[in-house]
């Protein structure tokens, strides 16, 4: 398992590292897995077995069961994982149940540590944009955890990039704890990031996180242009999140991505987080499993090279047109590329 350093900090995180959404199935999650503790336990076994050092959760999943069953899991081997976690979105009725008030995050803090069964969270994470919190409420808060000994990184997700400037601006001019990561969608299906979120992250020393590095599970091969999905199923219509735009394209590319695996005898979805892996500024991909088998094959990507060749083939397929203005900086400017900019640039 390779390791890689997440953003500015000092911390070392392993390029796969486990998703717990599947983690107790209960309301707005039971669509998404019905993991028990038995299994969620097998699950974390094989991860840590291959060098996985990081688990992502979130209060809100499974109404934070998930959360409980993290705790569970890690009894007696606490120190051996970095523990992720995240508050924004409602935990609770009434009126300051949700968002990133001083208030909501520190309640939602003293849930998560107690759900956790620990003293610590190594990385706490907003979970989303709050544009009626004043960031310096947010920040200071959050630097206040940091102090406190209760948390040790912090770091947000799904922000959009001029969010994540003013909210890195304002703990600077604060002189409060910075983001040291940002977790965000990105897979061969879902390519939007790299204009904006990933050349900022590169230029601002953020490690990225990726959520639903498999779109979803579309990346599995599971589902084909030739073939109707199996009982039970998802159709790409009834995709809302991640969403799919261009049913012909997302097949194109799951062409792609099925070719490259039986090239290699792998699996679909060990070529598609190998080529996520491959790419600027990426620190770690998050992998979900229902089963231990699912993660048990899903591993194998972190052994799994492409050639250059391979990774060009899955990148043009899976390509977004340059909005504006960076097709015209693409025509104009190329001559003094920085580093952030080749990231986006460069890559195409």
């Amino acid at each position: 398992m390779e390791y890689r350093q997440l953003g500015r900090s000092g911390l070392r995180v392993s390029v796969l590292s486990l998703g717990t959404m599947t983690f107790g199935g209960a309301g707005n999650f039971a669509a998404v897995g019905h993991t028990d503790l038995d299994e969620a336990r097998r699950i974390l076994d094989r991860c840590l077995e291959a060098g996985v050092n990081l688990v992502d959760t979130a209060d809100v999943y499974s109404d934070g069961a998930s959360e409980e069953m993290v705790g569970e899991v890690t009894k007696g081997r606490r120190e051996d994982v970095l523990l992720a976690t995240k508050c924004r979105f409602p935990t609770e009725p009434g009126a300051n149940g949700a968002g990133s008030s001083r208030h909501h995050i520190l309640r939602s803090a003293e849930a998560s540590l107690r759900r956790l069964g620990t003293s610590y969270i190594d990385l706490y994470q907003l979970h989303g944009w709050d544009g009626q919190t004043a960031l310096e409420e947010t920040l200071s808060t959050l630097d206040s955890l940091v102090k406190s000994g209760k948390v040790r990184y912090v770091g947000c997700s799904n922000y959009a990039a001029w969010q994540l400037m003013k909210a890195l601006g304002t703990a600077r001019q604060g002189g409060w704890e910075p983001f040291v990561s940002h977790q965000i969608y990105w897979s061969l299906l879902g390519r939007d990031a790299e204009v904006e979120l990933v050349p900022a992250a590169i230029d601002q020393g953020l490690g990225i996180l990726v959520w639903s590095p498999l779109a979803g599970g579309l990346l599995t091969g599971k589902y084909r242009r030739d073939r109707r999905p199996t009982s039970g199923a998802r159709h790409l219509t009834d995709w809302g999140e991640p969403p799919i735009y261009d049913q012909a394209k997302a097949y194109d590319v799951i062409d792609a991505v099925v070719g490259v695996a039986e090239a290699h005898g792998a699996p679909p979805a060990q070529v598609a987080l190998a080529w996520l892996l491959s790419r600027p500024g990426v620190t770690s991909a998050i992998i979900g499993a229902r089963a231990e088998a699912q993660v048990k094959e899903l591993l194998g990507a972190a052994d799994l090279e492409l050639s250059n060749d391979e990774k060009e083939r899955l990148s043009s397929v899976s390509a977004n047109p340059l909005p504006y203005p960076f097709w015209h900086q693409a025509k104009t400017v190329s001559d003094r590329l920085g580093t952030a900019d080749r990231s986006l640039l460069g890559g195409r």
